[in-house]
């Protein structure tokens, strides 16, 4: 398989990571940024429910999908859990998974 060329674009998507981590050095910058990710998964989790919700007929696909999501991001936990320099990677991957979980526990109860 042929190596694609590295232009200045790949080199800058490879090193988005360690730009986000040095921005979040700052525990304030760090803490928006967590929050920001937590609410926009809660949107998220609200929205697809509200809409499976409303379409009834795409509920245990939809369900499966989150499910499927959800335990995704519990199996890659524990690589992240190895690696001390992700830790930034790993509490957005976990406000992800509580914001979307928690998205879709509220519009379940709103349902009842």
């Amino acid at each position: 398989m042929a190596r694609l060329q590295q232009t200045r674009f790949h080199r800058s998507i490879d090193q988005a990571s360690a730009r986000l981590e040095r921005w979040a050095t700052n525990p304030w910058r760090k803490l928006s940024l967590l929050l920001i990710v937590f609410l926009a998964s809660f949107v998220v989790g609200t929205q697809v429910g509200a809409i499976t919700g409303v379409a009834n007929a795409l509920d245990p696909l939809m369900a499966l999908l989150a499910v499927a999501l959800i335990e995704l991001a519990i199996r890659v936990r524990p690589a992240l859990l190895a690696r001390p320099e992700a830790k930034l990677r790993l509490a957005l991957l976990d406000m992800v998974r509580i914001g979307l979980l928690y998205g879709l526990l509220i519009e379940g109860f709103k349902m009842l």
